[in-house]
């Protein structure tokens, strides 16, 4: 049986640099790792009256499940303010809870943090980061995927340079080896 990665994305914008970052690397996986997409920008916010089965909306229901379902995960996230995006914390916590029935647990993950500055998003990938030591998820320690000056590395015909992919291609190969 395949195995299956999930791909989030913690930016919602059309023409996201994030986004065409994550769609390069999802390009990388090898045959019979399956890699895709989940959208996360339709999950109604976390609310702690929403834990149990009865009271979750079938959104965050439906994404629990979905999340279960893979083997591993690469997270693309651009920097706000220093930090992650609002979005794609609340799709940590709504996986995350109930209490006790973490779907995050003991799971693989990739990070890269993108950025039109030059420190790559460096913030935000630490931040997740310490999210994900609490999920007890499994980290790729190396490579480091930081994507600084991504509109200038994107340049006009929106293709990655080469030396870019190579480091997208370790970080998917390194996060297969965790699967």
């Amino acid at each position: 049986m395949p195995k299956k990665v999930g791909i989030l994305v913690g930016s919602l914008r059309k023409d996201s640099f994030t986004r065409k970052v994550a769609e390069a690397t999802a390009k990388l996986f090898p045959e019979g790792v399956q890699a895709e997409f989940v959208e996360i920008g339709h999950l109604p916010f976390f609310n702690q009256d929403f834990e149990t089965p009865d009271t979750a909306p079938e959104s965050h229901t439906a994404f629990r499940k979905k999340i279960e379902g893979y083997d591993g995960f690469l997270f693309a996230t651009p920097e706000y303010n220093r930090s992650h995006t609002p979005v794609l914390k609340n799709a940590i916590d709504i996986a995350s809870r109930p209490y006790g029935e973490n779907k995050w647990n003991g799971k693989p993950f990739a990070l890269v943090s993108v950025s039109i500055g030059a420190i790559g998003g460096f913030g935000a990938n630490h931040h997740l980061r310490q999210s994900f030591a609490f999920l007890n998820m499994v980290p790729v320690q190396q490579p480091e995927a930081y994507i600084g000056n991504v509109i200038s590395l994107l340049g006009d015909a929106g293709q990655l340079p080469e030396d870019t992919i190579a480091l997208l291609q370790s970080l998917v190969d390194a996060l297969v080896a965790k699967l």
